[in-house]
């Protein structure tokens, strides 16, 4: 598997290692990949920390699974001045979101 949409919430059992590393993820009809700049919508019952984040621009690291297949978002927040740690897999800096946690920036706000 080497990509996830939102409308097929099917698992596969499986060892993490064995899973190849996914590349992209849809939302919807748009496909987002590591690099690409997303809106962070906690859902309800969110952490205080996470609620702090809501509404905040960030940028998607990678795309993980855990061992249900639950896909994660590992993002940097784009206004954090201590970004470059997040970039470092540093704790603190690099937060974990779902896909529907997040809301696909429109063209006009991806900076491309």
């Amino acid at each position: 598997m080497d990509s996830w949409d939102s409308r097929d919430s099917g698992s596969h059992w499986g060892q993490l290692e064995d899973k190849p590393k996914l590349e992209h993820i849809r939302i919807g009809e748009v496909e987002l990949r590591a690099g690409d700049r997303v809106r962070l919508r906690p859902l309800r019952g969110a952490d205080i920390f996470d609620i702090a984040l809501a509404g905040k621009v960030a940028t998607i690291e990678s795309i993980m699974q855990d061992y249900e297949d639950k896909v994660y978002l590992a993002v940097t927040v784009d206004d954090d001045p201590g970004r470059e740690f997040g970039m470092d897999k540093q704790p603190g800096h690099r937060f974990f979101f779902s896909p529907f946690e997040v809301e696909p920036l429109d063209e006009s706000e991806r900076g491309e």
